[in-house]
């Protein structure tokens, strides 16, 4: 390549560079890039006269030529980055809503409420409506006020169905647990309020067994009334509307059974009428029972612990697992499956946070 060459393929680089830095936009960009290296273009035209040279003129001419096509094509690529991300800027700062993006969910569209925490609202919702209070209580207790005064004596067997979690004794002799009902908190209530007594009490409780129908921690809610004229048609007529409003039907029938617990006298247990069909249960219906909770007169050892005398009081208990009643209502067909924490079971089984159970609009409406 001759100096003269050389100078002119030197010139028209530069003129070309120039061209590039000045495109105001991507539009002129293409339109250097096509009149640098389209068919027509002047490096392109370059490159065309190649084929008639010789072949010593068209190693030295063919890299210098290439050389400015490589250089060219990196200042192009360049420029077109600046360009792009100036014109997004520019976009950004203009738009104040990206219409491109889809809305997102609001946290309360998004959160489910676990169904555990919905049915404990649906069960405060309708005894409250009777004119219940809600009672409370530590899941740590002491041996006295899980048994002992409910009537449980030093040795009874009783003690030992409760599969009990004792920690370890203390330098006296006596051992904390972890309550096996919440019957402790009506020993509390009891205790610390002058009839008449009307409360329930939900929470969590502990026993040593697990299967499918069973945890080491579940739920229960327990009820009591203490009042001097209080009796077993009271008991019964509380526990059928009850069940009706849990259930959501017009009647439910009820069968109650003699049954035995240490607290309760005369003792009960409470089936009621359904129909199993196609791996369901419905309620109201059909000529099946199922066992749903125990219940009984308050025995009289219990008032005397408690501090209440039987010979001018008396009351009725009743108590049900939160978690077999919330499996029962939706379907759910293992016990585990409520303490997986498995985000899939919350998404098909949870509530959304706004539907508040109420009886006028409907305790479980999705």
């Amino acid at each position: 390549m001759s100096d003269l060459e050389k100078s002119n393929l030197e010139n028209l680089q530069s003129q070309i560079l120039a061209a590039v830095a000045a495109a105001a936009d991507e539009a002129a960009l293409e339109a250097v890039r096509v009149a640098a290296l389209g068919k027509k273009g002047s490096i392109s035209a370059l490159l065309a006269t190649l084929g008639k040279m010789s072949p010593e003129e068209r190693k030295t001419e063919g890299a210098a030529i290439n050389l400015a096509k490589t250089v060219v094509s990196d200042a192009l690529a360049a420029r077109r980055d600046i360009l792009k991300n100036a014109a997004l800027d520019a976009r950004l700062a203009s738009e104040t809503i990206d219409v491109t993006l889809p809305l997102r969910e609001t946290p309360a569209e998004l959160g489910r409420i676990h169904p555990l925490s919905q049915v404990m609202d649906e069960l405060t919702t309708i005894f409250a409506d009777m004119g219940f209070a809600i009672a409370e209580g530590p899941d740590i207790e002491t041996d006295d006020y899980n048994f002992t005064k409910l009537n449980f004596p030093v040795g009874h067997p009783a003690r030992e169905m409760h599969d009990t979690f004792f920690f370890n004794p203390k330098e006296d002799g006596s051992r904390k647990l972890l309550r096996t009902h919440t019957s402790p908190v009506q020993v509390r209530t009891m205790l610390s309020q002058t009839p008449p007594i009307r409360v329930v009490c939900p929470g969590r409780t502990y026993r040593i067994d697990s299967d499918a129908t069973h945890t080491p921690q579940f739920h229960q809610v327990e009820g009591l009334v203490i009042d001097k004229g209080s009796h077993l048609g009271h008991l019964k007529w509380i526990l059928h509307e009850f069940c009706k409003a849990f259930f959501e039907v017009d009647n439910i029938n009820m069968r109650f059974r003699p049954s035995f617990f240490p607290f309760t006298e005369p003792s009960l247990e409470v089936d009621i009428q359904c129909r199993r069909d196609k791996g369901e249960i419905r309620f109201g219906e059909g000529e099946d029972w199922l066992e749903i909770l125990g219940c009984g007169m308050v025995h009289p050892n219990v008032l005397t612990a408690c501090g209440i005398d039987p010979e001018v009081y008396q009351g009725f208990a009743w108590g049900m697992g939160i978690d077999r009643i919330a499996m029962l209502k939706y379907g759910m067909s293992d016990l585990r499956q409520l303490f997986e924490a498995d985000v899939r079971f919350l998404n098909h089984y949870g509530f959304k946070p706004l539907d508040v159970p109420t009886l006028a609009g409907g305790l479980s409406n999705p």
